[in-house]
């Protein structure tokens, strides 16, 4: 079988899926063209790095599908002097493309198994603006600090107020919430101390944040 050109299927992957779905931010853009998402991916699996879908990872995780990613960062388009939390660290794609668009990334995983998957491959690809961190940040992350940019990467059954606080007003959080089949990718902006603002931008069906809270009882 032959060898698969990289780079024409990231091209094509930015062409065929992330342009056709409303991903037009050319920053976003050429940070998709730039980041070498088969790096990311573990080796059985790397024919598939440009594929319209979820890619398994260890301990049951798994990549978003590349336009998920994309729709993500240009919901959020992290600047050249913005701080960015990501909660799911995953094997690091998306912690890397969010890191070549800001000033900093920490990201957090709960599996240090998957810490170390993308330390190692942020360090493959010459990353170094990124603070990784394992912990469980189903409620929110604490450390003291703000952000201007926060992105969960999986999903809540319903929205809570634990990542609101860690926003700079002005800051940017994006957050998917619901149960299967369907949920809603929200993008809440920080107005002022005591005012948020909440925009529904698609809809989607994404893995849960492991331990994240249910107060509500679903129907099955």
């Amino acid at each position: 079988m032959p060898e698969l050109d990289f780079e024409r299927a990231r091209f094509n992957m930015v062409e065929q899926q992330i342009r056709t779905w409303e991903v037009l931010n050319d920053r976003v853009l050429n940070v998709l063209r730039e980041v070498p998402r088969e790096r990311f991916v573990p080796e059985r699996y790397r024919k598939l790095a440009f594929a319209d879908l979820r890619i398994p990872l260890p301990k049951g995780q798994y990549m978003l599908e590349p336009k998920i990613e994309a729709r993500i960062l240009q919901a959020v388009d992290p600047q050249k002097t913005e701080q960015v939390l990501h909660i799911g660290t995953g094997s690091g794609y998306l912690t890397a493309c969010l890191a070549r668009m800001a000033a900093h990334v920490t990201s957090v995983d709960i599996h240090p198994e998957l810490t170390e998957m993308a330390r190692a491959n942020l360090a493959a690809v010459s990353i170094d603006n990124v603070t990784l961190k394992t912990g469980d940040a189903a409620q929110g992350w604490d450390d003291g600090r703000r952000y201007d940019v926060i992105v969960v990467g999986a999903s809540l059954p319903e929205l809570h107020r634990g990542f609101h606080e860690s926003l700079n007003v002005g800051g940017r959080l994006f957050v998917i919430v619901g149960t299967p089949p369907v949920m809603e990718a929200l993008l809440i902006t920080r107005l002022a101390e005591d005012q948020w603002v909440q925009v529904s931008l698609f809809e989607t069906n994404t893995p849960p944040l492991i331990n994240a809270p249910v107060t509500k009882a679903f129907a099955i």
